[in-house]
């Protein structure tokens, strides 16, 4: 069996990631790190000599689109419609900060 996480440790980590935990944290957290270090000590202790290694479980293919060149809107017909432009682009109010 895996050796499991103390408080301690749990107070330790903690500290270093500047986390003030409550007493009931560290004992929530003791028990939920504990299970994870069991369970990655199972997962270590399979045999994977000959496993291929992998980046996705499942074959993944392309499914996006060939990327071919068609037909566009006219520039001169859509700026036509807009409210305001301005040197051929679309002249919207600032988001952020002030007018320019």
């Amino acid at each position: 069996m895996a050796q499991r996480i103390t408080r301690d440790e749990v107070v330790h980590v903690a500290r270093l990631a500047c986390l003030t935990l409550t007493e009931e944290e560290v004992d929530r957290f003791t028990q939920q790190l504990g299970a994870i270090l069991l369970h990655a000590a199972d997962i270590e202790s399979l045999d994977v000599i000959g496993v291929e290694p992998t980046a996705h479980p499942l074959p993944l293919c392309n499914v996006m689109r060939a990327d071919v060149v068609e037909r566009s809107l006219n520039p001169d017909a859509v700026l036509a419609q807009a409210p305001e432009v301005r040197d051929g682009q679309f002249l919207v109010p600032p988001v952020l900060g002030d007018q320019p």
